[in-house]
């Protein structure tokens, strides 16, 4: 009788292959599942912001990381300058503390 138990226990385990392709499955597809739901999106954002970083001009309106608003007075490489006040007050920052670039609108139409 302790034999036929035996048996039965080693037949309800499944071989070591079988047991590593459900380990391994499930892992997969919540990887995949990650991937798609939340670094897809998050490449496709960043991606987006850099285009409109390294399309902005002059007259252009901007937001910066600290939260300040400005006018871009001039780009030069990778810096830009805002004017922030009715006092004219300009800033040097670095492009990569914008994190919106609204274009003016224009009557041309």
């Amino acid at each position: 009788m302790f034999n036929l138990f035996a048996m039965t226990a080693e037949a309800a385990q499944p071989s070591g292959l079988g047991s590593l392709l459900q380990l391994i499955i499930p892992l997969a597809l919540m990887f995949g599942l990650m991937y798609f739901l939340m670094i897809r999106p998050q490449k496709k954002k960043e991606k987006a912001l850099r285009d409109l970083i390294n399309s902005m001009s002059v007259g252009d309106k901007c937001q910066t990381t600290g939260g300040i608003v400005g006018k871009v007075v001039n780009i030069k490489d990778d810096e830009v300058t805002i004017q922030t006040s009715v006092a004219n007050t300009l800033i040097t920052l670095k492009k990569a503390a914008i994190t919106s670039v609204v274009k003016p609108y224009s009557d041309d139409n």
